[in-house]
């Protein structure tokens, strides 16, 4: 059983900088694929960045690439989304995911354990 919690949202003025991390249980976290994702209300959950298991290889979504970064730290279980530039349209509540096989997709239903989420509001 693998458990998510994320932490680090808030709210933010545009322009400015949140870091979300997440922290996850069990002892085989670096055979993980890992993602943040988000849902904007009244829309559907979208991808946002992914990282593989030894954090080598990263994708992100057009709409946060070179503002967004995904990293991982396998002997601390955690998985961190340090997000600049920041703009109302990223306002959403985030969620970590993890691919227990590793494999790193852009796809949501391909994700087998999912955090709780947290709410990121940015203000113009």
């Amino acid at each position: 059983q693998v458990q998510l919690v994320e932490s680090g949202g808030g709210l933010m003025q545009a322009g400015g900088s949140l870091r979300l991390s997440c922290a996850a249980s069990g002892r085989t976290f670096s055979s993980y694929a890992m993602a943040w994702f988000r849902q904007a209300p009244g829309k559907e959950r979208e991808f946002v960045a992914a990282i593989n298991r030894s954090g080598g290889y990263t994708s992100y979504a057009d709409s946060v690439k070179g503002r967004f970064t995904i990293s991982r730290d396998n002997a601390k279980n955690t998985v961190s989304l340090q997000m600049n530039s920041l703009r109302p349209e990223d306002t959403a509540v985030y969620y970590c995911a993890a691919d227990l096989h590793g494999l790193v997709t852009t796809t949501a239903s391909r994700y087998d354990h999912w955090g709780q989420g947290t709410q990121v509001t940015v203000s113009s």
